[in-house]
């Protein structure tokens, strides 16, 4: 379970998050909702201790880790699965490389270990026979793919996407949306997604959050969005 208690953030004086209150339950896919600029990136990269609030806390599995210490932090995200919004892959290493990377450097699994559950998890993502293609042969949906691949390697018991469908086409987004529900139910992994993909999110999640202002203006279930008087929901999902 995440929770997120009365968090403040601000940068150069400029508040971009108030008073921030969520909570996802284990298994349960949150989409976190809103109009660039609204914080949605700087609220996930506290759920995994890349910045610390001004203000309140985050616990991850009733572990405060704003009072973690970098160590503490290490190994806390050998448990996160982080899915960057520009994928991040290494240009360097080919696709086998890229997702084993994470095995290396945290685990000693030999390399038919390694190898087995590389090959595993390119199926899981529909890449089959891809390992020795490099990120500069790939489309840009099989680079989400391989990154969402690399970052569920080490068998995340949470996973965070960083705005997953940014620079796609409307098909290309639908599919890497449909996987990354599938593989969070097939590894029942507690997921937060950041995205201003309306569609999309109201498809895949269980709940949604939507920030304005860096705060959260609504809070529910894609039916509940739907049928929502709140004007801003109502506009924003128009």
């Amino acid at each position: 379970m995440i929770q997120v208690r009365h968090l403040h953030k601000s940068f150069n004086g400029q508040q971009v998050l108030e008073d921030i209150n969520l909570q996802v339950k284990k298994g349960e896919i949150l989409v976190i909702l809103g109009e660039s600029g609204t914080g949605k990136s700087v609220l996930l990269k506290h759920l995994i201790g890349l910045l610390k609030p001004d203000q309140g806390s985050v616990l991850i599995e009733a572990r405060d880790i704003t009072k973690m210490s970098e160590r503490e932090l290490l190994g806390l995200r050998k448990d996160i699965g982080y899915l960057f919004q520009e994928g991040a892959l290494y240009d360097f290493m080919n696709v086998f490389e890229n997702i084993a990377f994470p095995l290396r450097e945290h685990t000693a699994f030999d390399g038919k270990i390694i190898r087995g559950k590389v090959e595993n998890i390119l199926k899981l993502i529909g890449l089959e026979g891809t390992g020795e293609k490099y990120p500069a042969e790939l489309s840009g949906g099989m680079k989400k793919r391989v990154a969402l691949a690399r970052a569920i390697i080490l068998d995340s018991r949470i996973l965070l996407c960083d705005e997953p469908t940014s620079g796609l086409d409307p098909l290309r987004s639908r599919d890497i949306s449909d996987l990354i529900r599938d593989v969070a139910r097939k590894l029942h992994c507690t997921t937060v997604v950041t995205s201003h993909d309306i569609q999309n999110s109201l498809r895949i999640a269980d709940r949604l959050a939507l920030l304005q202002n860096g705060r959260i203006a609504a809070m529910g279930t894609p039916s509940e969005f739907k049928a929502s008087n709140n004007v801003f929901v109502k506009e924003f999902i128009s």
